[in-house]
């Protein structure tokens, strides 16, 4: 087998174990990540920076007794550090070029991983489609023509396309989720204070974004965690301790668990036949593998407080622009893109008090939340309405455009402070993925469960919800179904090796 087609075939876990048997080496993963890299990326523009030459180096010098030593890694142009490589955010914004590493860059490099990339995002990661002006359109390897999702969307299509067996991401309204629902990935929302955002940030967007990655397997999202969790003295609050590993929690059976089944929409709006088909095969997995499933509502997750959230991003997204205003010492809003500009400007006109009020709003209703899943283990719930959608697809097209570009033009933001108009932002953003921000609020873990492919050929996954700080029931429950499913098999179509 050549080297590129072990990258392809292999997960991370499977690639380390090769490099400690001595079959490949750390220099020979990285060049054939690198050739396949440049091979793909015309198909699926998924690199926001090229990493080549410090790859080559770190692959030279690492530890071979790392765990994952030699192992392909890429890092999402967002939100996290890397020494001495440029920060974009997806945007026309000049770059951040940082002189230190992230905490969680440290324990990626201590485990062995060797990033060869950064990849895209959409602008400061806004988007649930990896779409923008800096980088342009990044694509789907299953299908060049629909999205990888968004915003770890360009971490997705490199997982995919078989470049890296598992890649970076992080989650503030369904960003790792969502690309793996819609690129047949493992994607897991850590629980709020698990993995240290530090010494970058201490929290983003209110604690709503916690970092981890998109895999291939749920083993891979587990030994990951289990190498670069834990508390650091920067950040602000921690994740409850976990009862052992991860990795083992993933290697165990999860025994008889109770799940409840949420198919309701927070925004009342259509959901489609292939999503429900989705939950429904999750279901059918649940029980073949003896667990209890109870379909349930969750009233409380409505529109109410889907507008809370969206409210306090474009309060944290005008915040963020202030601050690059600062970097600089000029002005921003001229470099970045007009629906970025428009949510900045409306985070301006809500008042300090009105986003108290919404924290707390959404503080009481993520408790209710809570309260009434308590009795279940975990429950499953969709993340896309719709199969992956067709690139651009979510762009402001004919009044929607007009009425964008005017209240721009004119510095008409107040206007979203009418319910009418909120109202249609809040559908024109969400309409493709109504559920995934309900737990970056309550900062319970979830994980994306890739167990559906549409008539299409297009991958479409479901969520399973956790308790908070509990990611080993959801691992144990994820691993059962990717047996049964025997999911890790399908691959993307892209550029299959020889």
């Amino acid at each position: 087998m050549s080297v590129e087609a072990l990258l392809w075939e292999e997960d991370a876990t499977g690639l380390a174990a090769r490099v400690h048997g001595g079959e490949v080496s750390p220099a020979e993963l990285v060049d054939a990540a690198i050739a396949r890299l440049e091979a793909v990326n015309p198909a699926i523009n998924a690199v926001a920076e090229r990493l080549y030459d410090r790859a080559r180096q770190c692959a030279a010098t690492l530890d071979r007794a790392a765990p994952l030593a030699g192992v392909p890694f890429a890092i999402k142009d967002l939100g996290i550090a890397v020494g001495g490589v440029a920060c974009h955010g997806g945007s026309r914004v000049p770059p951040f070029a940082p002189d230190f590493d992230s905490v969680l860059t440290e324990r990626y490099l201590a485990a062995g991983l060797v990033p060869v990339a950064t990849s895209t995002t959409p602008e400061y990661g806004l988007r649930l489609m990896t779409e923008s002006a800096r980088f342009g359109v990044t694509r789907n390897p299953w299908n060049t023509d629909h999205t990888s999702g968004g915003s770890s969307g360009g971490a997705a299509a490199l997982v995919a396309a078989g470049v890296v067996p598992a890649a970076h991401a992080s989650d503030g309204g369904g960003s790792i989720r969502v690309p793996s629902a819609c690129t047949g990935l493992v994607g897991l929302k850590t629980s709020r204070g698990r993995v240290p955002l530090s010494p970058l940030a201490s929290e983003s967007w209110y604690g709503f974004v916690v970092d981890h990655v998109v895999s291939r397997s749920v083993r891979d999202s587990a030994l990951l965690l289990d190498l670069t969790h834990g508390p650091d003295p920067l950040a602000p609050y921690a994740a409850r301790p976990p009862r052992g590993s991860f990795a083992a929690a993933a290697a165990r059976d999860p025994g008889r668990l109770k799940l409840g089944v949420y198919r309701g929409s927070p925004l009342g709006m259509e959901i489609s036949a292939d999503t429900l088909a989705a939950l429904d095969t999750a279901a059918a997995l649940a029980r073949e593998g003896g667990h209890t499933v109870e379909e349930i509502d969750l009233p409380m997750a409505n529109r109410a407080f889907m507008a809370d959230f969206a409210r306090c991003v474009a309060s944290a997204i005008a915040g963020f622009t202030r601050q690059e205003a600062a970097r600089l010492g000029r002005g921003v809003r001229g470099d970045v893109e007009r629906s970025t500009r428009v949510i900045a400007r409306f985070g301006d006109v809500l008042t300090a008090g009105e986003i108290y009020h919404a924290l707390e709003r959404l503080g009481a209703t993520s408790r209710a939340l809570l309260g009434a899943t308590a009795r279940f283990d975990a429950v499953l719930m969709p993340l896309i309405a719709h199969p992956p959608l067709a690139c651009g697809a979510m762009d402001p097209k004919g009044a929607d455009a007009v009425v964008e570009t005017l209240v721009d033009r004119l510095n008409l933001t107040r206007l979203l402070r009418f319910d009418g108009f909120f109202g249609q932002l809040l559908d024109k953003s969400l309409w493709f993925t109504h559920w995934p921000a309900i737990q970056n609020v309550t900062g319970q873990p979830a994980i994306a469960l890739p167990v559906h492919v549409t008539a299409a050929g297009l991958p479409l996954g479901v969520q399973a919800a956790g308790r908070p700080g509990d990611e080993e029931t959801l691992l144990s429950l994820a691993a059962q179904m990717e047996k049964l499913s025997g999911w890790t098999k399908r691959r993307a179509p892209l550029a299959r090796p020889a």
